[in-house]
């Protein structure tokens, strides 16, 4: 799993700007590194393969405030929380910045917030995202927190003292008169390009570190200040990370046989369904033939099938009628097949024939006889429920 870590150009981004990069191969140790534009940073390969976006220290502002209780991490009005909290402290308009809390804050606590340009930030993500390396996190170069550390960095036309402690992230310009006062044993560390200058105005030795160890550290943070409006596009770069360790993991040479095997299992499959859909097509066009057969054989004046099986009950209903013979939908089909299947002294109180349905009201059968009674109606071909003292029975619809 490599990761590629590149710092974010300082503001004003121009029409092609510059990335600082480190190409780690486990996020962990040290690879190769280096500058270039977005379209030439190296690729990250492997499964597990992320981009990481720096923020550098002069791009931020840091704020400790304290969250009122109730506005939880992902409170949908924690914008305007912030806003109000840090109107007064900010020199822009807090509608042209963008904000993010400290890893796993708590309301009635106090907090840090990091702020920077929203506009920059989101000029310089995209650009990465137009070149086909979209960041996975976005992290401080320094956070407030202990140990305190001092960092030198930069050229030495636009040297930079930085120190992260508790109390927060302070950068001062590193000139003689300018630079504060460090606490004694303070170890300081700086660029190489600034080393000399750092010890002059300092007047302590100090300890080399490039910007890509600096990168390394930063990388490693548990801050990810892809927050509010830039929460969902971090969401979609952790969806594209893993659709990409996917991609990696079917693409890898010790699954090809495995892949193989799932593609003729999906073939196998695919042509089985096929020959079963065409089989049952061809089974049920069959009864269907047979069924207008019988219909248009047994009554030759039905000369268009529409549907087969009502046409043959509508028929077959004609014959009764024109013979006088009851169909099992009259009223004398259903009292003697009610007759046959209840005990014989049992008379209902009244009877109501509604729509092809019998009611028997005033019925006095205990369970069992009821149950009886119910079971012998269905084997005559009738549904029928109990509602009350009342039975209601009705012919079952053809299977």
């Amino acid at each position: 799993m490599s990761t590629l870590i590149v710092t974010l150009p300082l503001p004003p981004v121009g029409n092609a700007p510059e990335y600082g990069w480190l190409l780690s191969p486990d996020g962990q140790g040290m690879g190769e590194y280096g500058s270039a534009t977005a379209a030439l940073l190296p690729q990250p390969s492997g499964a597990g393969a992320e981009v990481v976006a720096v923020v550098p220290a002069r791009a931020l502002s840091w704020h400790q405030v304290t969250l009122p209780k109730g506005t939880a991490a992902g409170s949908p009005r924690l914008r305007a929380v912030l806003e109000g909290l840090l109107e007064e402290r900010l020199l822009d308009e807090p509608a042209a910045l963008h904000f993010a809390l400290q890893p796993q804050p708590r309301p009635g606590a106090p907090v840090w917030v990091a702020a920077c340009d929203r506009a920059w930030l989101r000029d310089a993500l995209q650009a990465l995202e137009a070149a086909q390396r979209p960041a996975a996190r976005i992290v401080p170069e320094f956070a407030p927190g202990e140990p305190a550390s001092a960092h030198v960095l930069g050229e030495p036309e636009q040297a930079a003292l930085v120190l992260a402690d508790g109390n927060g992230v302070l950068v001062w310009p590193l000139a003689a008169g300018s630079a504060p006062a460090l606490p004694d044993g303070l170890p300081v560390l700086a660029e190489p390009a600034v080393a000399a200058l750092a010890e002059q105005v300092l007047q302590r030795r100090v300890t080399l570190q490039q910007a890509a160890q600096r990168q390394l550290q930063a990388a490693q943070s548990a801050w990810d200040l892809a927050q509010f409006d830039l929460a969902s596009s971090g969401r979609a770069r952790a969806l594209r990370k893993l659709s990409g360790r996917w991609g990696e993991l079917l693409r890898a040479p010790q699954w090809r046989a495995a892949r193989w095997g799932a593609l003729v299992l999906v073939a196998a499959h695919l042509v089985g369904l096929n020959a079963w859909a065409l089989k049952e097509r061809s089974t049920l066009a069959a009864k269907r033939d047979t069924v207008r057969s019988i219909l248009t054989s047994t009554f030759p004046k039905v000369k268009v099938v529409v549907d087969a099986p009502l046409q043959m009950e509508r028929e077959v209903a004609l014959l009764r009628q024109a013979t006088g013979t009851a169909s099992g939908r009259d009223l004398e089909s259903m009292l003697a097949a009610f007759s046959a299947a209840a005990p014989a002294s049992t008379a209902p109180a009244a009877i109501e024939f509604v729509a092809n349905e019998l009611r028997l009201k005033g019925l006095k059968l205990g369970a069992a006889e009821l149950q009886a009674a119910i079971t012998g109606l269905q084997a005559r071909g009738y549904a029928a429920r109990s509602e009350g003292d009342s039975l209601v029975l009705r012919q079952e619809a053809p299977r």
